[in-house]
């Protein structure tokens, strides 16, 4: 049980905002004055750190004057300065009484003249300055925003002062007030020689040592799970532990930890809690909120019009209300609650029948609304409501575009109907069909398989049955079953009453596992052309498109990337403008994006990763996982990490993506990992870098297209081995690497020189000669020379010790802007200069290849490439290397965090933001919230602030 708790305690990781209030009291015994603004939301420790202000003025032996504001519908005039000040008719000070005479029983501001408040201001203001001639003096007004004007016009007074008197003025205040005098004081606040200290949410560090100063222990993963829902905010972690340690739901030891940590309520007494902070809000506010507490955590204003049946403009001044009271946090063109563990607790205070009733009014209400149907799902399944007639019909309607765009929603309400009720054989056909659609995107592929069979046993239709056997060799194949995906599909095809649209379509797909399961890429050539012969003669363009990347898949893998990429341009030409198929052009757009970068026009890739988003956002799939990673990995290449890991951040943070369509599938997945983890070697985090090795290598490799999807991994793990300083197993973890098995499409030349550069550092001549000699065979597979032949450059260079032929690999990379490869080529051509002693050339190489690594923040490949020359003599030039970016500020920010943070600036939603620099919604989040980091800002407002600081040139290039 928790005892008392020292108020103290919630200075816990404000220790930089107690140097700032040290400073200022230092400076005060010198006999320079300040104002300082202190600004936050309630509950985030700005009354704690006022009394500390006061504390250190005692401490220093300075005169202190504090009070705090009260909210009262009419203050008193001058109250809180009043009892600040000691004013009063018994004071023993005569300046004292004679102000409090001349007050006398006036209540309100309200009751004087103009002039007579004027004169009440002027008598405090002049108090203050003759009560400074006595000594420094520190006055401390907590939650300004509630004071009198007359007050109120003392402290801006005061403010315009203050730093020609020995006076530290320390002023609170929370955002939302309206009345003019506050407004009027903030203006004045802005002022340069205003020291200003908005309190922002904990860090995480903080939020844990909190905890523990709260419960007596460290706390467990599973606490700072549930803790994180009070968004730093130290009243509201203090209310959780209470709540949690009273109803008996923390178990102590070497940690504290919460049983059942994911629970969704809210522990009563906290709730009770929670809803008390509202006390101060009005009636209508609290009963708006409620309501939108039905819609989640984030909502439109539309969407709270279709729930409640009434316009915006009815419930206007409340939801203003509710956003001045920091309830609610505008978050691009929707709302948003600022605490989720507050809006949990008015979810959770509506009876539980009532709330599945409403639920199903949200559900009909926004369907009604034309709302997007991943949101009229969500409230359908929150409804829990079984065989209703129109739930029934709206998800026969809509359970093709919700499979597509929400399966794991559509599964689980296809599943509970169908199980209540299958319906006619009609509904039961489609419902079902829909259900395994959604099961094999939702990673669901035992279930989906067997659901599958089991209709196809009640199917008559030819075409219904090509259908499922289309769908069933794709959940097994994706289920690791390749061989029964074969099987299945030529069982399909030896009926003679397929359609011919079907045939064309499981040609198709025979195709590509025949190619990406057992790697028979003849076979497989010889099924494609007889599935395009059947889809023109059938005029099927899926099947036409879907062939066409099979023949992609094939030219991809004999190193013929222009017919690779002519073979995608004609699939999506294909497919035409009409966005069906969402799927499949998705799949064709991020091949044309592989095809693009394998012949080095990175450019080009670039445009086409823009092309492939704006397809996804205008389909309702713009947090597709394929998206995410296939952007990383193109980032990766690029050298800008930071932008990699943010798209590989937003696809773990979409809850979604991370447990259906890509990350439970072997390729996103392995791909997802491995990025990470060799971003996380080359930067010399190792503990993370094992994190994802591990987690990468716990799904068996079992196909040609799984092993073509793990190289990242592969190679992660070899750097893991020679950081470890095991050179011999670093170059065996990439032997495996050399043997690219019967129609694999893995990008071997691309790793290639890294392993001759091993083989030679442990003198392997032999595999650093089989390196060499793989890499010219797939240098002249190239239709069209590019990166394997620059590769084999390099490779070449390496082994002869010729600097001739890495320079021609330098070259390229510098022509085509591929910084990764060319740092490492640098690198290389530095270390072979140095061998033939030509030590200028090799130092400037060095300095490139170091510039470039430190732009990627690649801390572990300087440290090899200055260790691989320093044994020739050879060091840093006079430039070295370049400075590591700054960790906090706006020197910290990389150039895409700047260009949004201007995007910000200028008012731009985050949705919008997303559109204009082709990135998803999760990602831009992801980079605004690192923003916010990095400024140590808490708000979209303070990062245009923090903006307009820096000058109208930043950030706009580009």
């Amino acid at each position: 049980m928790l005892t008392s708790v020292d108020p103290s305690v919630f200075l816990v990781g404000r220790t930089a905002e107690i140097a700032v209030l040290q400073d200022a009291v230092d400076e005060l015994r010198r006999g320079i004055g300040a104002t300082v603004w202190v600004e936050g939301e309630p509950g985030i420790g700005k009354s704690s750190l006022m009394a500390a202000g006061a504390r250190l003025g005692r401490e220093s032996g300075c005169q202190v004057a504090e009070g705090v504001a009260d909210q009262l519908a009419h203050p008193p005039l001058l109250g809180v300065l009043r009892d600040c000040l000691e004013i009063g008719p018994r004071a023993a000070d005569p300046r004292r009484a004679r102000i409090a005479a001349f007050l006398g029983g006036r209540r309100s501001a309200l009751d004087l003249a103009d002039a007579t408040h004027a004169a009440a201001v002027e008598m405090v203001v002049a108090l203050v300055d003759e009560l400074c001639t006595d000594g420094p003096m520190v006055l401390v007004v907590d939650d300004v925003q509630w004071a009198d004007d007359a007050s109120l016009d003392v402290c801006r007074r005061l403010t315009s002062v203050a730093a020609h008197l020995p006076l530290l003025l320390v002023l609170s205040y929370r955002p939302g007030a309206h009345r003019s005098a506050v407004r009027r004081l903030r203006d004045v606040s802005r002022r340069r020689d205003v020291v200003r200290i908005p309190l922002g949410p904990l860090s995480p560090d903080a939020v844990r040592d909190l905890l523990a100063e709260l419960v007596g222990a460290p706390p467990g993963a599973g606490f700072v799970r549930l803790a994180s829902q009070a968004v730093g905010n130290p009243l509201f972690l203090r209310e959780l532990a209470e709540s949690l340690v009273r109803e008996g739901l923390v178990d102590i030891g070497a940690e504290a930890e919460v049983r059942d940590s994911g629970r969704s309520v809210v522990p009563r007494s906290l709730a009770a809690a929670l809803e008390s902070r509202l006390s101060t809000v009005p009636d209508g506010t609290v009963e708006l909120m409620r309501a939108a507490a039905l819609l989640g955590g984030e909502f439109t204003v539309t969407e709270l019009a279709a729930l409640l049946g009434r316009p915006a403009i009815d419930f206007s001044a409340d939801l203003e209300e509710a956003v001045a009271a920091g309830i609610l946090v505008e978050a691009g063109a929707r709302m948003r609650f600022r605490h989720p563990l507050l809006r949990q607790a008015l979810y959770d205070g509506v009876p539980a029948a009532l709330r599945a009733a409403l639920h199903l009014d949200a559900a009909r209400a926004l369907e009604a609304a034309s709302v997007e149907s991943q949101r009229v799902a969500q409230h359908l399944l929150a409804s829990g409501v079984v065989g209703h007639r129109w739930a029934r019909r709206w998800l026969t309607d809509a359970a093709p575009v919700l499979a597509g765009c929400a399966p794991h929603l559509a599964a689980e309400l296809l599943r509970r109907e169908i199980d209540h009720d299958p319906g006619d054989e009609d509904e039961q056909s489609a419902l079902g069909m829909n259900l395994a659609r959604a099961l094999i995107a939702n990673g669901q592929h035992e279930e989906a398989a067997a659901r599958i069979r089991q209709a196809l046993g009640g199917v008559v239709d030819p075409g219904d049955r090509g259908r499922l056997h289309w769908m069933l060799a794709r959940a097994l194949f994706s289920g690791g079953h390749n061989t029964a995906a074969v099987a299945n599909l030529r069982r399909a095809l030896a009926a003679g009453d397929v359609p011919a649209a079907w045939r064309a379509r499981l040609l198709a797909a025979l195709a590509m596992f025949q190619r990406a399961g057992c790697g028979d890429l003849e076979v497989a050539d010889a099924t494609v052309r007889d599935a395009l012969r059947t889809a023109g003669a059938a005029g099927d363009a899926f099947a036409t498109a879907y062939a066409l990347t099979g023949l992609w898949a094939s030219h991809s893998v004999r190193r013929r990337h222009r017919l690779a990429l002519d073979s995608a341009e004609l699939a999506i030409e294909t497919l035409g403008t009409v966005a069906d198929h969402v799927d499949l052009r998705a799949f064709v757009l991020h091949g044309r994006i592989f095809s693009l970068q394998n012949l080095s026009r990175w450019t080009d890739a670039e445009t086409a990763l823009h092309d492939a988003r704006e397809f996804l956002r205008t389909a309702n799939r713009s947090d597709d996982t394929t998206s995410g990673v296939t952007a990383a990995v193109l980032m990766f290449w690029l050298g800008r990490w930071d932008d990699a890991l943010a798209e590989l951040n937003a696809v773990a943070q979409n809850t979604s993506a991370s447990t259906y369509r890509g990350l439970r599938e072997g390729g996103p997945g392995w791909l997802w990992h491995g990025v990470a983890a060799l971003i996380a070697g080359h930067r010399g985090e190792r503990s993370r870098a094992t994190t994802h090795i591990r987690a990468g290598f716990d799904r068996p490799v079992v196909t040609v297209a799984d092993r073509e999807n793990t190289d990242f991994l592969v190679v992660a793990r070899s750097l893991a081995a020679e950081q470890d300083g095991d050179l011999r197993l670093a170059l065996d973890r990439l032997s495996g690497l050399l043997d690219r098995r019967p129609g694999e499409m893995t990008l071997t030349h691309q790793w290639l020189p890294g392993f001759v550069r091993l083989a030679l550092a442990v003198d392997d001549r032999s595999a650093a000669e089989a390196g060499v000699r793989t890499c010219l065979a797939e240098a002249a597979a190239e239709q069209v020379p590019a990166r394997a032949a620059a590769a084999a450059d390099r490779c070449r260079g390496l082994y002869l010790g010729d600097p001739t032929s890495i320079g021609s690999a330098v070259a390229h990379y510098r022509a085509c802007g591929a910084p990764v490869e060319l740092a490492g080529t640098l690198e290389d051509l530095a270390a072979v200069l140095a061998q033939r002693g030509d030590t200028t050339q090799a130092r400037a190489a060095l300095d490139e290849a170091l510039d470039l690594y430190g732009g990627f923040g690649a801390s572990w490949d300087i440290r090899r490439a200055a260790a691989r020359l320093r044994g020739h003599g050879i060091r840093r030039g006079v430039r070295g290397a370049r400075t590591r970016r700054a960790q906090h500020g706006w020197d910290a920010l990389t150039p895409t965090e700047e260009k949004i943070a201007m995007l910000v600036a200028a008012g731009r939603s985050t949705p919008d933001i997303a559109q204009s620099l082709f990135l998803t919604r999760r990602t831009t989040q992801t980079h605004i919230s690192r923003v916010l980091t990095k400024l140590g800002l808490r708000s979209r407002v303070e990062i245009a602030g923090a903006a307009l600081r820096q000058g109208p040139g930043s950030g706009t290039d580009g």
